[in-house]
C-alpha cells in the first residue's frame, strides 16, 4: 500500500508539473509580436551561423535607422561568414544604420571571413582575446568523380552553347580556360574585400593585402594588427557608446531581431535546458579552454 500511494503521487506530481509548463507555453504563444518600443533604447541584433540572404533581416535592420527610440545599435556577431553576396547586403543594411546612429559591433567567438565583412559596418569594434577572426579572402570549392565513375561504368556527355557553359561539371577536370574565369572572379571580389578593409579600418591597401592572405588571428593578434579597435564584449560596447556619443549606459539593451514571444520562449527553455549538466560542453565552439569530462 505505501509503495502503491508512493507510485500514485510520482504520478501526479508529474502531471501536475506537465500541466504547468503546458499552461505557461500557452500564456507565450499568447503574447503578440513586440512592436516599436515606446521608450529610449540600445538595440541589439545577433548574427550568428553561417551568413545566408534574409531580406526580413536586412530590412528589420534598416528599420532601426528610422526608430527614434533606437539611440544605437549593437550587433554581436558569431559567424564563420557565408555567401560573399549575403554578407555584402548585411554590410549596407548595418552602414543604414550607421549613417544615422552610432553602431558597435561585439564578437564572439567566431567573426571570420563574411563575419568580419559585416563586422567592417561599425563605428567600432571590439573583439574578446581568444576571437577567431581575419580570414580575409574568397574560395570557390568544387568536386568532380569523373575517374571515380569511369570505374564502375558510369559515362557522361553534355551538349552546349559554348565551351565554358556548365563548367564546373561535377564529372569532368575544369578546362584551364575556365579556371582561369574562375580565379578572375575570384581576384575581383578579393580585391572588393581587401578595399573595403582598407577603406573601413583606414589601412594602406599594401598592409591590409600582407595580412590578408585567409589566415585567421585571435582577437589579441587582430587588435595588434589594426583589424579591431578594442578587446571587449558588450559592456565594454555600452561604456563606449557612454563616453563617445553621451548615450546613458543605464538605456536597456533590446533584442530587436526577436518577436517578444521568441525571446519569452528562448528564455523559458534557457531556463530549463540550463540545468542540465551537458547543455553548456555541446554548445561550445571555436577555441576550447575548459574541462570537459568524456562522459558529456
Amino acid at each position: 500500500m505505501v509503495i502503491d500511494r508512493r507510485r500514485l503521487r510520482k504520478k501526479v506530481t508529474f502531471w501536475r508539473i506537465a500541466a504547468v509548463i503546458l499552461g505557461i507555453l500557452v500564456l507565450l504563444m499568447m503574447v503578440s509580436p513586440a512592436g516599436p518600443v515606446p521608450t529610449p533604447y540600445v538595440a541589439r541584433i545577433t548574427v550568428s551561423g553561417v551568413i545566408m540572404e534574409n531580406t526580413a533581416r536586412d530590412e528589420n535592420i534598416r528599420a532601426i535607422a528610422d526608430d527614434e527610440h533606437a539611440k544605437a545599435l549593437i550587433v554581436h556577431i558569431n559567424s564563420p561568414g557565408g555567401g560573399s553576396t549575403a554578407s555584402e547586403q548585411l554590410y549596407h543594411a548595418i552602414r543604414a544604420v550607421a549613417e544615422k546612429k552610432p553602431v558597435v559591433i561585439t564578437m564572439g567567438s567566431l567573426a571570420a571571413s563574411g563575419g568580419y565583412i559585416t563586422a567592417l559596418a561599425g563605428d567600432r569594434i571590439f573583439a574578446r582575446e581568444t576571437t577567431i577572426t581575419g580570414s580575409i579572402g574568397v574560395i570557390m570549392q568544387y568536386s568532380h568523380f569523373g575517374d571515380l565513375m569511369d570505374k564502375i561504368g558510369i559515362g557522361s556527355e553534355q551538349i552546349k552553347s559554348g565551351k565554358l557553359k556548365g563548367s564546373p561539371d561535377g564529372v569532368h577536370p575544369i578546362p584551364e580556360e575556365a579556371r582561369a574565369v574562375f580565379q578572375s572572379m575570384i581576384d575581383d571580389s578579393y580585391d572588393w574585400f581587401i578595399g573595403l578593409v582598407s577603406d573601413r579600418r583606414q589601412m594602406d591597401l599594401e598592409q591590409v593585402r600582407r595580412l590578408s592572405d585567409g589566415r585567421v588571428y585571435t582577437g589579441r593578434q587582430a587588435l595588434s594588427n589594426g583589424l579591431v579597435d578594442s578587446l571587449g564584449g558588450q559592456v565594454e560596447a555600452v561604456a563606449w557608446l557612454s563616453a563617445e556619443h553621451d548615450i546613458s549606459d543605464e538605456l536597456p539593451v533590446i533584442d530587436v531581431d526577436k518577436s517578444r514571444k521568441e525571446l519569452l520562449l528562448e528564455e523559458f527553455f534557457n531556463s530549463i535546458m540550463g540545468k542540465m549538466p551537458f547543455n553548456e560542453a555541446l554548445s561550445l565552439d571555436g577555441l576550447i579552454s575548459v574541462w570537459q569530462p568524456d562522459s558529456y
